[in-house]
């Protein structure tokens, strides 16, 4: 295979002329996919195999929730992580950095889904969209943090179960599976004010009803924490409720200005008969 066909397969210029109406012939469509498909592969594999040099600080990283939970039980439960069977160490070490390569990678694999799409979309959903993808991402950061935060108190708990007599062994790659199931439910949680926003923009939901269900909302937030954090004690469980509970109060005010500013505009238009002639 030549350079230049190698250039060609990461190309999303058309090769087909776009018509006057803005469409696109179906094979550039697919070209166009596919060249961006591998775009986010290739920088995928790179940033993998950057990670694989800093393996050992990844693992720190990933060490020190369990490793604060344990100095915070103070020699009562002994507990120690471990690495089992002749392969443990190969898969922990791939999917632990496989992880990190899908993470740190997301923002040029969300931009090329993004600017896929973009494209086929109406002018006014673009602008709210850009406004969806400008938001949605710190806000999955920012309940990452949050659970990163919190681990310890929730490993303190979990862990304070071992009886005295028995020593409590951790295996590194349930471990690591565990935190990234509570990395993504704290991540996934702070989306979904903003998925109600987007849901009131579509005129799906109102804010008026969101006032109305309310105190539904707050119980069911409270449900939704209890459940997701793997503690039994409260401290998680409010350290999660309180920001979505937040985030929906704010979605509640964006959407009633929302339908304030829906309904200002379907006012000024109601003024006009139907069957009258415009005077242009």
């Amino acid at each position: 295979m030549s350079l230049t066909a190698v250039f060609d397969y990461f190309s999303v210029r058309p090769r087909h002329p776009v018509g006057d109406d803005g469409r696109m012939a179906l094979s550039d469509h697919f070209r166009e996919l596919r060249a961006r498909l591998l775009r986010s592969v290739l920088v995928l594999v790179v940033v993998f195999g950057v990670a694989l040099f800093f393996y050992d600080q990844l693992a720190d990283l990933i060490r020190v929730p369990y490793d604060d939970a344990v100095e915070r039980l103070d020699g009562k439960v002994t507990s120690e992580l471990t690495v089992n069977d002749v392969t443990g160490p190969l898969m922990l070490q791939l999917k632990l950095c496989g992880i990190v390569a899908v993470i740190v990678s997301s923002p040029y694999w969300l931009y090329q889904i993004w600017a896929f799409i973009l494209p086929g979309l109406h002018p006014s959903e673009k602008k709210w969209s850009r406004i969806f993808v400008a938001i949605a991402g710190p806000l999955f950061f920012a309940g990452v943090a949050l659970a990163y935060y919190v681990m310890p108190k929730a490993l303190e708990v979990l862990i304070g179960f071992t009886p005295a007599e028995a020593t409590n062994l951790v295996d590194f790659a349930k471990f690591f599976s565990f935190l990234a199931r509570m990395f993504l439910v704290f991540g996934i949680a702070f989306q979904i004010p903003l998925f109600v926003v987007m849901l009131n923009l579509a005129g799906v939901i109102s804010g008026k009803a969101l006032g109305r269900y309310r105190p539904w909302i707050v119980l069911g937030t409270f449900v939704f924490a209890a459940v997701a954090t793997p503690s039994t004690d409260p401290f998680s469980m409010v350290i999660l409720a309180v920001p979505m509970l937040v985030l929906f109060f704010v979605a509640e005010l964006l959407a009633r200005l929302i339908d304030r500013r829906r309904r200002r505009g379907k006012e000024s238009t109601d003024n006009w008969a139907d069957d009258e002639v415009s005077p242009l």
